[in-house]
């Protein structure tokens, strides 16, 4: 008799996460890579040793939502802070396998607006310090370019 297991992404995202003590918890540097064209980097531009010239480099803590990062953004591109601007989220990691790198969507924002992903963390996400985070940034008068996962047909 074969057992199969049943654990669903929601079940995934409500583990639990131990939560962190600021005062206490010495921050980590997340490097952010952003572009405002409404597209992520390519995960070719990361590799051997390269980035992207777009860097921000925030100090903050594996609790940090997508929400919190969105503002923090916002504080360095004042075009950024329109009603209705599109921040899409994705982690930027080192393939195991290769000397390549990977991105993984994990979420998304809109200045001004609620959304299902504004409370979502880095570390619900497995975001892993030395990971990147790559930011898409589209402005309020451009729809963000479909999703993969959002066929048209």
């Amino acid at each position: 008799m074969a057992l199969e297991s049943r654990i669903t992404q929601e079940e995934i995202k409500k583990e639990p996460e131990k939560p962190i003590d600021r005062e206490k918890t010495c921050p980590l540097l997340l490097r952010v890579f952003t572009t405002n064209n409404g597209r992520h980097h390519r995960a070719d531009e990361f590799a051997r040793g390269n980035v992207p010239s777009s860097e921000l480099q925030i100090y903050t803590w594996m609790d940090a939502t997508l929400k919190e990062l969105t503002s923090l953004v916002k504080e360095v591109y004042p075009e950024a802070r329109k009603k209705g601007t599109h921040f899409s989220f994705a982690i930027v990691y080192p393939d195991p396998r290769g000397k390549m790198y990977r991105l993984k969507d994990i979420g998304s924002t809109v200045s001004g607006r609620k959304g299902a992903d504004d409370s979502m963390t880095l570390q619900s996400q497995r975001f892993q310090i030395g990971d990147y985070l790559d930011i898409a940034i589209t402005p309020p008068n451009r729809a963000p370019p479909l999703s993969t996962r959002m066929r048209p047909f």
